[in-house]
């Protein structure tokens, strides 16, 4: 499992364990009008920003998520070093020209996992994502 999975397993994503409707048994006859196809199922939306900001409040450590990647990884429980952020930042395709500075990388980082988070079905607010 890569990290990005993990930020997600952590925050909750995917916990909804809900299957595509099974297939009709064989000889089973179709449904005789469009009408009788189950409704569509809304994602259901993950409230990132009160999860770490509940997990924030419990944190001994004062934490800023909102503009800090090692800060959002720490508050996950999740490993924060320089190597694992370069993990974290391959798994995520960061251009090379940022690779080499970590102050670039760290902020590219912070802002393409929010909007993944987003991407996900997550409620990051506009600001953080700019």
């Amino acid at each position: 499992m890569g990290i990005f999975s993990s930020i997600l397993s952590k925050l909750g994503f995917g916990d909804k364990k809900e299957e595509a409707p099974a297939a009709a048994p064989a000889g089973a006859a179709a449904p005789a009008a469009p009408a009788a196809a189950p409704p569509p199922v809304a994602i259901s939306e993950v409230d990132v920003v009160a999860k770490l900001a509940a997990l924030a409040a419990a944190n001994p450590e004062k934490l800023n998520w909102k503009v800090s990647i090692v800060d959002l990884l720490k508050l996950l429980g999740l490993d924060s070093s320089l190597a694992a952020r370069k993990e974290l930042a391959a798994e995520l395709a960061c251009p090379a020209e940022k690779m080499g500075d970590s102050a670039q990388m760290n902020m590219w980082l912070h802002k393409t996992v929010l909007q993944k988070l987003a991407a996900n079905g997550g409620n990051i607010p506009a600001d953080l994502l700019d």
